[in-house]
């Protein structure tokens, strides 16, 4: 693993979206996927709390700052081609899942 600071996500590549998991840091279970925009990129960098760019209501997302679900930002890590971010983070409050589960990722295919 190689520590970049200077490394960003492409935003050209999806017009304007990348990509981004939430995984726990501790357990390593995936909880959710969204999008990030240059500015959600650049908020969670400053803050250290995971924020997003919700598709459904077009605007920026801080996860937390409605349901007290906070998700803090341990590690940051872009994949091969900086087209996706992996969010390593310490969930907070209830679960990641605005149906009121742990992770977003709860339904098994049989």
């Amino acid at each position: 693993m190689s520590l970049d600071t200077k490394v960003e996500p492409d935003f050209n590549k999806r017009g304007g979206l990348v990509v981004a998991v939430a995984q726990d840091y501790r357990t390593g279970q995936v909880l959710m996927q969204a999008y990030m925009n240059p500015e959600a990129w650049a908020a969670t960098v400053e803050t250290g709390l995971a924020t997003y760019w919700s598709t459904s209501r077009n605007e920026l997302w801080r996860k937390g700052a409605t349901s007290g679900d906070w998700q803090v930002v341990k590690e940051i890590y872009l994949d091969c081609d900086s087209d996706a971010v992996l969010l390593k983070v310490e969930q907070q409050g209830k679960g990641a899942c605005h149906t009121g589960e742990y992770s977003c990722f709860y339904r098994r295919v049989k």
